[in-house]
């Protein structure tokens, strides 16, 4: 039954459209990774709005004094206030410059190699794929190598919970919480990483990680809070709420999403789609904790992205995609495993 459910789903995945919507204008490649492939790209709306964002901050203004009146100049909803981004990561950018984000990339993006290739070294299971596993982790973080997206906030928050994932031990969560700390300031999308790491917790029983992931959240709420309370002094009644999110896209939304915001872009979609699938099938076939959390994570933002995000909203795949791919990994075992049960059975 396990191994017909696996087979429809890869097929359906092979034959749903992976289309992206920039500027209203619907396309199965969107056009910012159309622009990034030429040899002098130009800068897409949002990409540009940020880079005005960043240099309005270096040059010494205060984010909350001007952030509204510049989205609503591009366009660009500000109601409800969530719709105007957390400032930390433009902050950064201000103070770095881009060579400064290029060395933070590059060391991030090795931050998570390692952390992957000693997350895999110490589960049952991962010893026998750690080369192959830490590889894939390179290939899914690659992308965030790429300075035209250095002021995507989901870019950065994507590689920050790859590196809290790997960092995770149960008894040893500090630096795990830490880094998820970073990726919540960057992107409140962060959040169901953090609520389910605190679920995980409570379910074994570690009451003390409960309370420290419990008492992030609160921060974060605080924070947010404290963000919309400067955001809406600054908003009028004449301004349009943001078009609803809650779209329903289905497995469209899903791998549209994932493939989207990731190197799988330059592949067939019709081999792009049925790979995503196949890294939830991998990390479902990893019987360990490392695999538990990566099921319940992606399979979790799975749903999310099937019921919530519009077409132009495809690159809040950035935020699961990279530590994705280390589950293709296991997928020759997870195959396996179903084929041996079915084989028993019969």
């Amino acid at each position: 039954m396990l191994l017909a459910v696996v087979a429809a789903l890869l097929v359906l995945a092979a034959l749903t459209p992976l289309t992206a919507s920039m500027d209203g204008t619907p396309s199965e490649v969107p056009d910012l990774v159309a622009e990034e492939a030429a040899s002098e790209p130009e800068r897409d709306d949002d990409l540009a709005f940020y880079d005005r964002v960043i240099e309005r901050i270096a040059g010494g203004e205060n984010y909350y004094d001007f952030i509204v009146e510049e989205q609503r100049a591009s366009d660009y909803p500000v109601r409800p206030g969530i719709a105007v981004r957390l400032p930390t990561l433009a902050y950064l950018h201000a103070w770095l410059g881009e060579p400064g984000m290029l060395v933070l990339a590059v060391l991030l993006l090795g931050a998570c190699v390692w952390a992957w290739w000693r997350r895999l070294g110490d589960e049952p299971g991962g010893p026998p794929r750690q080369r192959i596993g830490a590889a894939l982790m390179l290939m899914g973080g690659s992308l965030g190598l790429n300075r035209y997206y250095f002021v995507l906030h989901e870019l950065w928050a994507g590689m920050l919970l790859a590196l809290a994932f790997a960092l995770h031990r149960p008894g040893r969560w500090g630096a795990s919480l830490a880094v998820a700390a970073l990726a919540l300031a960057i992107r409140e999308h962060a959040l169901p990483f953090v609520l389910l790491m605190g679920a995980m917790a409570a379910w074994r029983r570690d009451w003390r990680e409960t309370a420290a992931w419990a008492m992030l959240v609160l921060v974060f709420l605080a924070a947010m809070a404290w963000h919309l309370s400067l955001i809406a002094p600054h908003v009028l009644p004449t301004d349009p709420a943001s078009p609803d999110w809650l779209v329903m896209r289905g497995l469209s939304g899903w791998l549209g999403n994932v493939v989207l915001s990731s190197n799988l872009r330059f592949l067939p979609h019709a081999i792009a789609g049925p790979l995503v699938l196949l890294m939830v099938l991998g990390w479902a076939g990893w019987k360990s904790p490392a695999g538990a959390t990566g099921t319940l994570l992606y399979v979790g933002y799975g749903l999310a992205f099937m019921l919530a995000g519009r077409a132009n909203n495809f690159y809040w795949g950035a935020v699961v995609a990279p530590a994705m791919f280390v589950g293709i990994a296991f997928v020759p075992m997870a195959l396996a495993s179903l084929v041996r049960s079915a084989r028993a059975r019969a």
